[in-house]
This record gives C-alpha cells, sequence and structure tokens, in this order.
C-alpha cells in the first residue's frame, strides 16, 4: 500500500505562506513518514522549495481571482491519483476548497472562511480577536477544539550554493557585510517608509562601515520606489556606489538567497520581511498602519518599530487622514539606533 501523502494548499502572499510553515513543521512530527506537498501560486512557490518539510512543491494553474471550475475538476483528477490522506486548506476561499473536495480527499482542514460548510470536513473558527497569523495556521495540525499551544517559529534555510549564484547574478560582493533594504509592500503605499528615509539611513551605514554594501530588494513593482531611494543618495559619492538597486533583477529564489546571506534586514511590513525572519537573519521591521502584534519578526535578533499613533492601525492601503504620520514621523535616526547594535562593526 502506498505511502499516504498531504496537500498543503498554500496562501497567495509569500509572508502568509511563510507564516505558515509552522504549520508542517507540526504535522511532520505528527506523521514523520508522510510527504508534504505544497499547492502554491507561482508568485510563491520559490518560498515553500526552502521549505525542509516540502516534498513537492505543486505550482497554482488558475488565473487571480477566477472561478474556472472546469480547470479546477481537471485539476481535481491529478491530484486523486497522488493519493492523499489530508488537504489543509490555507486560503478562506471557496474555490480553493473545491480542489480537494473535487479530489476526493476524505480528511480537508481549514477555517470556515466563505462559509465551507461540506467542502471543509474538520472545520477550525478564529478567535476574537485574530490571533497572529503563525498560530492561526499551525492550530490546524490539532483538532478545531484542541487548548492552544505555542507555534514553533517559521524556518525556511538557503544553501551556500545558492547564496553564491544569488551575489554573482546581483553583482554582490560575497566577502562584505551586506545589509539588506526591503522598500516596498504589496499591500500599498501607507505600508511604506519613505524612500527619503531609507535614503538617510543607507547614508549612515556607509558612514560608519566604508566596506558594506546596502541591497534594495523587491519586485518589478517595487522598482519604482527603490529608485526614488537611489535618488536620496545620489548627493553622498560614497553612499551611491555602496546602494544595489536589484528590484525587479532577480527571482523571488534569489531574494531569499540574498536575505539569508545579509548581515541584517530592514523591512517594511512585507513579505520580504517574513523570510528575513524565518531565516534568522536580524531584523529591523517597520510598521505604521499594521499591528505589530498580529505579524510580528520571529528572529533571534529582532526589532518591531511602530510609533502606535492613535489613528493606527488603520489597516488602509493609503493613509485616510492624508498625514502618513505613522511611517513619516518614524525618523531614520531612531531606526538607526536599532540597527546599528545588529552590525558587525568592526
Amino acid at each position: 500500500m502506498a505511502t499516504p501523502r498531504i496537500l498543503i494548499i498554500s496562501p497567495n502572499w509569500i509572508g502568509d505562506a511563510v507564516m505558515a510553515q509552522p504549520l508542517l513543521q507540526r504535522l511532520r512530527a505528527a506523521h514523520p513518514d508522510w510527504p508534504i506537498d505544497v499547492l502554491a501560486p507561482p508568485a510563491v512557490a520559490p518560498v515553500w522549495r526552502q521549505a525542509a518539510e516540502v516534498a513537492d512543491v505543486l505550482q497554482t494553474p488558475f488565473r487571480h481571482g477566477a472561478l474556472q471550475l472546469r480547470e479546477r475538476w481537471r485539476y481535481a483528477r491529478l491530484l486523486k491519483a497522488r493519493g492523499y490522506a489530508a488537504a489543509y486548506v490555507l486560503p478562506n476561499t471557496i474555490k480553493y476548497a473545491l480542489i480537494p473536495w473535487l479530489a476526493g480527499i476524505r480528511r480537508r482542514v481549514g477555517y470556515k472562511g466563505e462559509h465551507r460548510y461540506g467542502l471543509i470536513n474538520v472545520m477550525h473558527h478564529d478567535d476574537v480577536p485574530p490571533r497572529p497569523m503563525v498560530p492561526f495556521y499551525a492550530a490546524l495540525a490539532n483538532a478545531p477544539d484542541a487548548p492552544l499551544a505555542p507555534a514553533p517559529r517559521p524556518t525556511l534555510s538557503v544553501t551556500p550554493e545558492q547564496v553564491t549564484a544569488a551575489c554573482a547574478k546581483a553583482g554582490i560582493a560575497p566577502d562584505r557585510p551586506l545589509v539588506v533594504f526591503a522598500p516596498g509592500a504589496e499591500f500599498g503605499n501607507a505600508k511604506r517608509w519613505p524612500p527619503g528615509h531609507f535614503a538617510r539611513l543607507a547614508e549612515a551605514i556607509v558612514a560608519q562601515m566604508p566596506h558594506a554594501q546596502v541591497a534594495l530588494l523587491g519586485g518589478p513593482k517595487d522598482r519604482p520606489v527603490c529608485d526614488e531611494v537611489m535618488a536620496g543618495v545620489a548627493g553622498t559619492p560614497a553612499a551611491a556606489a555602496a546602494v544595489h538597486n536589484i528590484a525587479g533583477k532577480t527571482s523571488l529564489g534569489e531574494a531569499v538567497a540574498l536575505i539569508g546571506h545579509a548581515a541584517a534586514i530592514v523591512s517594511n511590513d512585507s513579505g520580504l520581511l517574513h523570510v528575513a525572519s524565518s531565516l534568522d537573519r536580524p531584523v529591523v521591521a517597520i510598521y505604521g498602519p499594521t499591528d505589530p502584534d498580529h505579524a510580528p519578526p520571529f528572529s533571534t535578533v529582532a526589532a518591531a518599530l511602530s510609533l502606535r499613533l492613535d489613528c493606527s492601525p488603520c489597516r488602509q492601503r493609503e493613509c485616510p487622514l492624508g498625514h502618513h504620520d505613522c511611517m513619516r514621523k518614524l525618523e531614520p535616526t531612531l531606526v538607526w539606533r536599532t540597527l546599528q547594535p545588529m552590525l558587525p562593526l568592526e
């Protein structure tokens, strides 16, 4: 008889995928011989390839937001042949819950989400107020009525070969200290620390560590804000030479490898922040319109900075009051004082 397999249907966001990895740690402990496969969107799949618990990463062939019922039925037939004993449906939508139901997977675990009665037959219910994301996902490994237990820390890894290849692709000297900035945020402009603040921080780093390199990471959509950071350091020749704008020039897998090599990372509340945390890199996380207690960094050395203004967390894509004080008033000097002890200044 074939060994049963477990299917994880991944969240659609990089940060959420990282914060779901402790669920796999719990499932591996409970079923050490069962292969765990992850079905993930192409934009998220590279993250799962860095998780030790994952046997196969399967990429979803579906268009974002589309039901595509016929395509889901066809894909479910392929999944049925792989012999899954259980599926864990992490997105809260009906369309993802349809897949394991159509595939005939007998145990289908997830949160109620969009009233998915029948499609999910081991149904969990979130607390009010909601739990932080890591224990939220990790709880799915236990029975719905099980007592809450501390969740393990998200853990990914990169190999030296991946680091070497990524540094060569990005033009980063592997023997010089690297500080990574993640100035973008897919959610919206409100989550972005001002580019000028990132520029002032880069100048402070290079003034203290002339041999350091600063890499601006992100996807193609983050390129314009990273260009603004570059414009901000243009008047300081030493900083301009040390800062590398590689947003949109590396794959997600290469970005993960560069983060794994970094001495530290400074990031908005974004997917790359949680990647850095899962690689246990020193992290300075900057929060404005979002709640640092809901999705905090988990690195051994980490700081979550928030002014905790009366108007935050508003959880809006754009500042509803028009002033963006939660980010604008978080001064570069404060971030530098927090980052400096994390860096190898010798």
